[in-house]
């Protein structure tokens, strides 16, 4: 069966990447991960913490991490409680302390995203790439228009078993400025039947094209049961 991954392998340099989704057997689904070109950026790893219930990303070597932007390279990645959260940067929180059953998912995330913008990591104005699941799921992306104001995309996405839908913060073109995500969130066989399938398969979609670097940093992986049960997998690159 098709792992549903094959856009991004094709990808030399996709940044930072969401899929929401839903298992063929009914478990919904949120994939992470995390590409970076600079030492800095690969200084990384996720964590689960149990008590804030959720995935952090924490440096690998702070003197490393610190040489890039500690403010936008360390952030809760993935929350879950009354349903998940997931982010590319510290508005993982805004969307989290927005969820709510009895909200539509574009709602909280436009309204949990209503102060943010793009990233100030100029040249490349990074997008900030932004996602729930409630009683539904949606996906976000704030990215800088050429006059420099911000474009503020949401789009709900249905559950079906067996699918998906991904987001990435840029084209997977390896150039500089990075060209910005453009479009609507693309299609994902969600084929998998536990989270750690899911995110071995995600890894190893990131890993690299021939002759290019291997950007991998980590990748993880949360499957919300029916009964709201959470299983959760990581693969980090560094440890």
């Amino acid at each position: 069966m098709s792992n549903g991954l094959e856009n991004l392998k094709k990808m030399v340099y996709p940044g930072r990447m969401i899929i929401i989704g839903k298992s063929p057997d009914g478990h919904t689904v949120v994939m992470y991960a995390i590409t970076g070109r600079s030492p800095s950026s690969q200084a990384r790893k996720l964590e689960v913490d149990e008590a804030k219930k959720g995935i952090f990303v924490k440096p690998t070597d702070e003197e490393t991490l610190k040489k890039g932007n500690p403010d936008l390279l360390v952030y809760p990645a993935i929350m879950w409680n009354r349903g998940i959260a997931v982010s590319n940067g510290k508005q993982t929180e805004d969307v989290f302390t927005h969820l709510s059953p009895a909200t539509g998912p574009v709602e909280i995330l436009v309204k949990a995203l209503a102060s943010w913008q793009y990233e100030p990591d100029e040249p490349n104005f990074t997008p900030r790439i932004s996602g729930c699941i409630t009683q539904g799921a949606g996906l976000n992306i704030l990215k800088r228009a050429q006059d420099g104001s911000v474009m503020r995309n949401s789009f709900e996405i249905p559950l079906i078993a067996g699918k998906g839908k991904m987001i990435t913060t840029y084209t997977g073109i390896n150039e500089n400025p990075l060209p910005s995500f453009a479009g609507e969130p693309q299609d994902v066989d969600v084929s998998w039947s536990t989270a750690e399938d899911a995110a071995a398969a995600l890894y190893d979609a990131l890993g690299p094209l021939p002759g290019e670097p291997d950007f991998r940093v980590t990748a993880a992986v949360v499957f919300a049961a029916p009964d709201g049960t959470i299983t959760k997998s990581i693969t980090n690159r560094n440890n």
